[in-house]
């Protein structure tokens, strides 16, 4: 089996754009507004310069915001691992995205609903608005692998294409799956990653009717559950290159850190599940981890579990959780916890790190980061 490094991470959220930016903020002032989604707090993606990415303004019109944030963060890595220029490595480079379901058009959505009260047949109404108001090219707006198509289209990545959904559980997989093929000799590399938009009405709205948002003034991740528990949605995209040792050696690429592990589960949630799986997935990866980038929810029962397990699991060992630095931000959080993780280990100040992700509703995964 090869080893697998990380040789270039770009990451952008409410702290800024950059790696070090974020390392920055694990120790900073957690940045959310309480007043745009009232009564929900939000972390707000920080404006960014798109030009810087994505040259053209048509593609940047044609993208929804969170295809934007992905496209542009992809960019970043690209940049962080030297192979922007570099058209023959990109020819070849395989691209695994984690993504959501698109967004929605507000306006057709409330004409829909409303007139829906109004109508004689309901069923005849809906299906012809569906079919006058929803365009084809609406429609396709919302694809889940347009991201990867943007990227491909923006950045000149057009190796083999895979987009996985599936929330938290996604971001994990999309990294379990590149790891896995590059240790095998399958393929050298990787650009992987994922993207989120939190700040939109309707993901509130879902997230809300499940109990599942933090309502009140912010506090730190791992304090909520002890006043009632909840998330605070993050608008941030992250994505990663990744590649043998080999590789990365035989082009000059300087690794960040190691990719040592990825696991994951899929647990039923009954009381103490949380807690076994994260025992379970931790000895597959059998490290001894020295910091932790926790990817808590905040929501109660699942992050005091966590926090539980990871008692024993890393005794003494810091626990930064990410939702403090950029709030939860489902597909891209498994991406964002390695980012921070690798940018500990490559400032000096870790060398093995555990990162999680518990899925607020189902999934958990575990990845181990090591020094070169």
């Amino acid at each position: 089996m090869r080893d697998v490094v990380i040789t270039g991470i770009g990451i952008v959220s409410c702290a800024g754009e950059g790696l070090d930016v974020h390392i920055a903020a694990l120790s900073g002032a957690p940045k959310t507004d309480a007043e745009t989604f009232a009564p929900y707090p939000v972390h707000l993606v920080k404006a960014l310069e798109w030009d810087r990415q994505i040259p053209k303004k048509s593609d940047q019109r044609q993208m929804e915001a969170w295809q934007r944030l992905g496209c542009y963060a992809a960019g970043l890595a690209l940049d962080s691992a030297g192979a922007k220029e570099d058209a023959e490595l990109k020819n070849r480079m395989q691209l695994i995205v984690a993504a959501g379901g698109g967004e929605r058009d507000y306006a057709v959505d409330g004409q829909i609903l409303t007139g829906l009260r109004r109508a004689e047949n309901p069923g005849v109404f809906l299906n012809e608005r569906l079919m006058g108001d929803l365009r084809p090219t609406l429609f396709l707006a919302q694809l889940s692998n347009l991201l990867a198509g943007n990227i491909s289209i923006v950045h000149g990545v057009t190796g083999g294409s895979r987009t996985f959904m599936g929330e938290e559980s996604s971001g994990v997989d999309a990294i379990r799956i590149a790891r896995e093929r590059i240790a095998a000799g399958q393929d050298d590399i990787f650009l992987v990653g994922g993207a989120y938009n939190a700040e939109r009405p309707d993901v509130l709205l879902i997230y809300e009717m499940g109990g599942f948002l933090w309502k009140k003034p912010y506090a730190p991740v791992l304090n909520r559950p002890a006043d009632g528990g909840g998330m605070i949605l993050g608008s941030a995209a992250c994505f990663l290159v990744l590649e043998s040792r080999e590789h990365a050696q035989a082009r000059g690429a300087r690794p960040l850190a190691v990719l040592a592990g990825v696991a994951s589960d899929r647990s039923r949630r009954k009381p103490g599940s949380v807690e076994q799986a994260l025992h379970g997935l931790s000895r597959q990866l059998n490290g001894k981890p020295d910091v932790v980038i926790s990817g808590a929810t905040g929501v109660t029962g699942i992050t005091e579990e966590e926090q539980a397990a990871l008692k024993d699991i890393a005794p003494g060992a810091p626990v930064h959780a990410s939702g403090d630095v950029i709030g939860h931000t489902m597909e891209a959080q498994a991406p964002a916890g390695v980012a921070l993780a690798a940018g500990l280990i490559a400032n000096g100040k870790a060398s093995d790190a555990l990162v999680t992700s518990v899925g607020h509703w189902r999934g958990e995964g575990a990845l181990r980061v090591t020094r070169v």
